[in-house]
């Protein structure tokens, strides 16, 4: 549903739930490209209009309009394409929040080549991993992650540095490319079913997977947004997000959809979360829209909530909230905390609205319209409401992966009769209200972060003393859970000190967000007949 005044929307706002599952339908159109809707769409019809505050750690506020942004999108891409950029091709992007990082992600979509976000908190060995899988050519970071970059074993032709106007080779300088690079004379005319993102998982089975995603995968989006926040967008709206762009939670469930509807929002780096700053940043960018980890809330619960807040929704994901917290939303910032569901590979289908459903706390919502979500047993078959299985999405959807990158083995295990897999086990009532329930592997869910053992085993194993190891999650009270490592020494080895020093390798060569809390040492690791790892007998260790 669309109207001439309101293009963008999707979802009636009289509609109530029952209107809106049943009179919902897909608008995917035959081509689409993310930045011609989130950038160049808006600058022909308003050049003017405010798309981005930055707020700089300095306290500077930087002020993007849609017309800027696709000016320097526009000479980027050109730059881009002399470096031999051009359609299927991969860009990384090594950058916090702020507006670099949306004119890189739509330079190289009107090049129709394919964005490949990296979270600045990798190490090494994280990086080195992605940007060899992918086979990126070009990397586009800061200058606080530039002797990072350029220390990288990776095949790039090129590294664009967001901070000095000059810069030596191989070294490109981003500020020069985007004010005196000559402007792209035509974007690339991509189908809504082309290559547009490629987001690494967190690797809960084995390496990292890249989840590639087409355009279409916007659109997809926005059921959850428009419900989710309340009817969004209303006048005035304006959205924030303190969960990092690399992620497809900040990236996707914040700052495009905002773009795409035309709504400002406010970016920043924030180091290490401050619940006590992030409510003077509600307060002082009058804040209305915000999607934060639940990770965030539970801090920002402890805290003091100033009076003057214009919050009206709150959206949050990755894990469930409890009635408690959402009823502290309610009553300290006067706006409901929906929550809502999905993951790297399909993204924001399930979430709930109180205008339009009654809330169940303990539960996730509903199925969004436009989605149709199931609880399935191991073939595939949907079960009777009330009972555990797997949670499912049904194929196609908009919001739905193109598949693993590289890996149609991986990419077909994902599906089984028509439905895609989440890993995750829940069940559904007769109402069709979702209650997640545990995971069917090993991923570990800190501070709204989905991390998988792998990367951490493989690197604490590097380790010379280490015969083996072994990562699982275990309670915490504020991160859900804290990444907690066993691992089985070599004879002879010394233990004084090596905790510490696996800590720190870990922060060091994979990501400080990742490294463990605590390693225990142990005379052998519990496997199975077949050789894997029984990470559940470690769990129960505690």
């Amino acid at each position: 549903m669309s109207t001439a005044a309101e293009p963008w929307r999707l979802i009636d706002p009289s509609w109530d739930w029952s209107e809106a599952q049943a009179r919902f339908r897909w608008q995917v159109p035959a081509h689409f490209n993310i930045a011609e809707a989130c950038c160049d769409r808006w600058a022909r019809m308003e050049p003017e209009k405010l798309a981005l505050t930055h707020v700089t750690e300095a306290g500077a506020r930087e002020r993007w309009t849609y017309g800027a942004l696709k000016a320097a999108s526009d000479r980027l891409a050109s730059a881009l394409a002399a470096d031999g950029i051009s359609s299927g091709d991969r860009v990384a992007v090594l950058l916090p929040q702020g507006p670099e990082v949306l004119i890189t992600h739509f330079a190289a979509m009107k090049l129709g080549a394919i964005v490949l976000p990296l979270f600045t908190l990798f190490g090494r060995d994280a990086l080195e991993y992605r940007l060899a899988d992918s086979g990126a050519k070009i990397l586009v970071t800061d200058p606080a992650n530039l002797e990072k970059a350029t220390a990288l074993d990776a095949p790039l032709s090129a590294i664009y540095c967001t901070g000095p106007e000059k810069a030596a080779a191989p070294v490109r300088s981003f500020s020069e490319a985007i004010t005196r690079a000559q402007p792209l004379r035509a974007p690339v005319n991509t189908r809504s079913d082309d290559p547009a993102v490629l987001i690494y998982t967190s690797g809960t089975t084995g390496p990292p997977k890249g989840a590639l995603h087409a355009h279409r995968f916007l659109l997809g989006h926005l059921p959850c947004m428009e419900i989710g926040h309340m009817h969004f967008p209303q006048p005035g709206a304006v959205g924030w997000t303190p969960a990092d762009w690399a992620w497809i939670g900040g990236l996707m469930d914040m700052a495009m959809p905002c773009l795409y509807y035309g709504v400002p929002q406010v970016s920043g780096r924030m180091r290490k979360f401050d619940p006590d700053a992030a409510f003077r940043l509600i307060r002082d960018e009058s804040l209305t829209t915000l999607f934060l980890p639940p990770t965030a809330l539970r801090l920002m619960r402890q805290a003091s909530v100033p009076p003057g807040l214009r919050v009206r929704s709150v959206s949050s994901g990755g894990e469930s909230l409890g009635a408690d917290l959402l009823e502290w939303g309610r009553a300290k910032l006067s706006a409901p905390i929906n929550e809502l569901y999905g993951q790297t590979e399909c993204n924001l289908v399930v979430s709930a609205n109180p205008e339009m459903m009654r809330i169940k706390p303990g539960t996730m919502g509903r199925a969004l319209p436009g989605h149709e979500v199931a609880i399935i047993d191991a073939e595939g078959r949907p079960l009777p409401a009330g009972q555990e299985g797997e949670i499912a999405v049904k194929a196609p959807d908009p919001v739905m992966f193109l598949g693993y990158w590289n890996q149609p083995e991986a990419t077909a295990r994902k599906f089984v009769d028509g439905w895609l897999k989440t890993g995750d086990l829940g069940r559904m009532d007769d109402e069709g209200y979702i209650t997640y329930g545990s995971r069917d592997d090993d991923v570990i869910t800190s501070a709204g972060y989905r991390i998988g053992p792998t990367e951490i085993e493989n690197c604490l194993a590097g380790h010379p003393d280490v015969l083996a190891a072994a990562v699982v999650g275990v309670p915490d009270p504020i991160r859900t859970e804290a990444v907690k490592a066993y691992v089985v020494l070599r004879e002879g080895a010394e233990w004084a000190g090596l905790e510490a020093e696996l800590i720190a390798r870990v922060r060091r060569q994979v990501s400080a967000h990742v490294a463990p809390r605590s390693v225990e040492r142990i005379a052998e690791m519990p496997m199975t007949a077949t050789g894997k790892i029984m990470r559940r007998d470690l769990r129960a260790r505690g």
